[in-house]
């Protein structure tokens, strides 16, 4: 058998995680080549903590480490990228809740007017103007589909792994939220 190496152009990353599952090193480490800068770059779109961001790749690799066989792949409608995706964008989540449980002051300390959250901090960033007014006017169940599938780029089944609802939920959200858009920017 070839090693990974000598045919990493050959293979694709789904092929790549069906290799890790059976405890391939080198397939890893060929994911990971291909997949880190990339993941990476999302990451930092919604956290600007390089530690948050760091400790989240280290997770979310594991978590492929030691997962990959449960990976369903094309056979589900999947992608391997999309499914790393979803891990690290579960494990950023994560992130944002536990730094927010450490930090939460008592409830006789919290100010009247709370800070936005990351997630509207990234938002900002990313989109300003009337888009990005009409965008955060929206319903939070709303705009998380939104984001998710347009600034995210995801499909609808891995918007529907990644926010834990049904495909048809995310569709009709998906076009509420579209629908909103347009009369709020009309």
């Amino acid at each position: 058998m070839r090693s990974v190496r000598k045919t990493a152009g050959e293979l694709d990353e789904e092929r790549l995680v069906r290799l890790v599952a059976r405890g391939d090193r080198a397939a890893f480490e060929e994911l990971y080549r291909r997949t880190s800068p990339w993941l990476a770059v999302r990451l930092r779109r919604r956290c600007a903590d390089e530690q948050i961001v760091a400790e989240v790749m280290q997770e979310t690799y594991l978590a492929v480490w030691r997962a990959a066989g449960a990976f369903l792949g094309a056979a589900a409608g999947g992608t391997a990228v999309g499914w790393l995706w979803t891990i690290a964008a579960r494990r950023l989540v994560d992130a944002f809740r536990r730094r927010a449980h450490h930090a939460e002051p008592p409830p006789a300390a919290v100010p009247r007017s709370l800070a936005p959250a990351a997630e509207e901090e990234a938002l900002a960033a990313t989109v300003g103007g009337e888009v990005g007014d009409a965008l955060r006017r929206l319903a939070p169940e709303l705009r998380e589909v939104l984001q998710a599938m347009v600034l995210d780029g995801l499909s609808v089944r891995e918007t529907s792994v990644l926010l834990g609802l049904p495909e048809g939920t995310v569709k009709t959200r998906a076009r509420r939220a579209r629908i909103e858009m347009r009369k709020a920017l009309a």
